[in-house]
């Protein structure tokens, strides 16, 4: 497997990504940009690159910003996907409002392997670490590839249990790739950028100049991300608030097999698992249950 590394500064590319990147940046720090917005724009100018939406002064406004934030934090080399240029994964297009530029770190040919979410709770009972290292181990030995959110808890228990077991793993983080969150995870996350794959959709101008009350909105996002990723996602626990229920929703929305752990029924205090099943989610007692479902559907990956 080759690195997909991207030298910013020995870009050899006819299209610069590094000045498209700095345009997207630009394109990101306007007042009230969203997602929503930045899908909306490109929408509606389907063919454009970010350079092309905004003016040339701009760009060489957020040049030098662009590239302060790069030193202050000492980011390590990255590399850049970008729709119109790249061999975009088609997947990643099934999302609400897809996302026209992310940054990495590790190997980008990942994600063209068969991916299976494995997501919860923060806050796990140890029965559900237990169900989550057994449900990655069989996954691991099926030759999938595990992604998840890089957070405490079941996204955690699934990273490293990938790692442990000579697998693959993806994590899609909610903060720009200058930041490590949360902070117990930074050996882990690093781990993953050098040896697997680390990707991020969130801009750094952006993250940079606004409040982390505002900024925690990022992290919603990226589980819609996870999901256009993956073939399914897998909830080994997650509360009626979790933020796991985002993606069980993109997950439906994008015609991915949701799959939903017993455990998750059984508990009375959580109403959350009859309202998903009923929207089509896949309940499930065991791996054989959800390799079964996933049998003839491991082709699209």
């Amino acid at each position: 497997m080759q690195s997909a590394f991207t030298n910013l500064v020995q870009e050899l590319s006819p299209i610069s990504k590094y000045r498209e990147a700095v345009a997207y940046e630009a394109l990101w720090d306007k007042k009230d940009t969203t997602f929503k917005r930045i899908a909306e724009l490109f929408g509606s100018h389907p063919e454009s690159l970010p350079s092309q939406l905004i003016s040339t002064n701009e760009i060489k406004s957020y040049e030098q910003e662009f590239d302060n934030i790069i030193k202050k934090y000492n980011v390590p080399t990255f590399g850049i996907i970008l729709h119109n240029v790249d061999e975009f994964p088609q997947k990643l297009r099934d999302a609400k409002y897809p996302v026209e530029l992310f940054y990495f770190r590790g190997y980008w040919d990942l994600v063209e392997s068969k991916c299976i979410s494995v997501v919860g709770t923060r806050h796990p009972t140890p029965e559900g670490i237990k169900r989550a290292k057994k449900l990655v181990k069989h996954l691991v030995e099926d030759g999938f590839t595990i992604v998840s959110g890089l957070a405490t808890g079941i996204d955690t228990v699934a990273h490293e249990t990938a790692i442990e077991l000579g697998g693959k793993t993806i994590a899609v983080i909610g903060t720009p790739l200058s930041h490590n969150y949360p902070k117990e995870n930074v050996k882990l996350q690093d781990e993953i950028a050098e040896n697997h794959l680390l990707i991020s959709q969130v801009p750094f101008c952006k993250y940079e100049h606004q409040p982390i009350n505002i900024n925690r909105l990022f992290f919603p996002e990226r589980n819609i991300t996870m999901s256009a990723l993956s073939l399914g996602s897998i909830i080994v626990e997650a509360g009626e608030t979790s933020g796991t229920l985002i993606q069980a929703r993109a997950a439906l929305s994008q015609n991915r097999k949701l799959f939903i752990l017993e455990n998750n029924f059984l508990n009375e205090k959580l109403t959350w698992p009859q309202k998903y099943l009923k929207k089509g989610a896949i309940r499930v007692k065991d791996y054989e249950e959800i390799k079964a479902s996933l049998n003839g559907n491991t082709e699209r990956s």
